[in-house]
């Protein structure tokens, strides 16, 4: 392990002032939608199958924005992707807190379409901060980063939600959001690295690389291959294990008689997320998404045999490993199939394949679970995960032969 490689990383001003950027802007966005749930349950008084109904309002609508919005962040910049972002969380989100419920649902629509795509903007400009042997390290450091805000946010807001008006509690995220956005449209941090903008970097590709005319599309016109659909499906099936995961969870401690174990129990499966993220971060060489994911998928698959809280926490915390180091390489990755140029529309789809992965692996633990036990619940998803990594990596290493099959040629030739 290179553990320098973290001082490297954070001596670069502008690589430390986005990492900074982002553990800031990204708490009030974890802590929102836990307090929303609350506010929908305890003050509107309705059910939390009609609370889970404005959750999924807001996140599909999140889904279906991300890549347009990511496409506006290339070709107009930062401060016109954020603009309408401003205006609609300081019309949409300072009053959703005081709107009856049947306002509140088109409302978080609305607030969908138009939310700050934090994850898209602090990416790229993390990605063009740092030199190319620094963006695992970077990413891996950003992960953590993650980790945290979304471990102490959401805590906070539990307590300040029971403590305090929701609807207040609400406003004051909407303010802080708020202010988030007005801070990342005055940074405007560059999406591009300073080579991006030089005709040299751009050379023809050679014959090396004409395969890759797919993946670049500068030559081809287009940025969109099968390498970029693998990388978003390992994507969607990270978060579907980990959705699922999230569900099987609750429903074990539930089933036991734990259930006042499950904010802890969490966070020692973020904890080992985590560490992962560090190691990941460190490690002397980058490791292939489809192993990390059917990695992710195995680790996970035992924790189906736990017999007791004990193990159940120590099983977690082993597959929680995996965790941060699949998302952090899926994010590598296809930064590296995709030029600057489109970066952010495919950052975009990363958001909207996540999102989808996050639809699918809930639902299909719950049903597990409901009729075959909790247990199934976290194999359901594994399976899912380890079939996808299984698929897309039988096909990385046929895509590699035929790559060095063409260098062969052409080096011959």
């Amino acid at each position: 392990m290179h553990v320098s490689a973290y001082r490297d990383v954070t001596a670069i001003p502008a690589a430390r002032s986005v990492l900074i950027l982002g553990f800031i802007v990204r708490m009030p966005m974890f802590a929102t939608g836990i307090v929303l749930t609350l506010h929908v349950v305890s003050t509107l008084g309705r059910s939390y199958g009609e609370a889970g109904l404005v959750s999924a309002a807001f996140t599909v609508a999140l889904a279906v924005s991300a890549p347009w919005r990511g496409r506006v962040l290339d070709r107009r910049g930062v401060r016109r992707a954020v603009a309408p972002s401003i205006v609609a969380t300081g019309l949409v989100w300072t009053t959703l807190p005081f709107l009856p419920y049947a306002v509140l649902l088109p409302a978080c629509v609305l607030g969908g379409l138009f939310a700050v795509p934090t994850f898209s903007i602090l990416r790229q400009a993390l990605i063009a901060a740092v030199p190319d042997e620094r963006r695992r390290t970077a990413l891996s450091l950003d992960s953590v980063l993650v980790e945290l805000s979304f471990m102490i946010a959401p805590a906070v807001a539990v307590w300040a939600a029971a403590t305090y008006d929701t609807r207040w509690v609400l406003f004051t995220l909407a303010v802080l959001s708020l202010l988030a956005a007005v801070v990342v449209y005055v940074v405007d941090p560059p999406m591009r690295s300073a080579s991006a903008d030089d005709p040299l970097a751009h050379d023809a590709p050679s014959a090396l690389d004409e395969d890759s005319s797919r993946d670049h599309p500068e030559s081809a016109g287009r940025w969109v291959s099968l390498g970029v659909v693998a990388v978003l499906g390992a994507a969607a099936a990270s978060t579907v294990v980990l959705a699922g995961t999230d569900v099987a969870i609750v429903a074990a401690l539930r089933s036991t008689g734990d259930a006042a174990a499950i904010g802890w129990v969490l966070s020692v499966w973020g904890a080992g997320s985590l560490l992962g993220g560090l190691v990941y971060g460190a490690w002397h060489r980058s490791i292939s998404v489809f192993w990390l994911l059917g990695g992710l998928a195995l680790s996970t698959i035992p924790v189906a045999l736990a017999g007791s809280l004990g193990w159940l926490v120590v099983l977690l915390f082993v597959c929680g490993v995996l965790c941060a180091p699949t998302i952090t390489a899926t994010v590598d990755h296809l930064s590296r199939l995709v030029p600057e140029r489109s970066r952010g529309e495919a950052m975009g789809w990363h958001g909207s394949a996540m999102t989808a992965g996050h639809a699918i692996g809930a639902p299909l633990a719950g049903y597990a679970i409901d009729h075959a036990g909790w247990g199934w619940g976290f194999i359901s998803v594994s399976l899912f995960g380890l079939a996808i990594a299984v698929i897309g990596g039988v096909g990385e290493q046929l895509r590699r032969r035929h790559l060095s099959t063409r260098a062969t040629v052409a080096t011959n030739a």
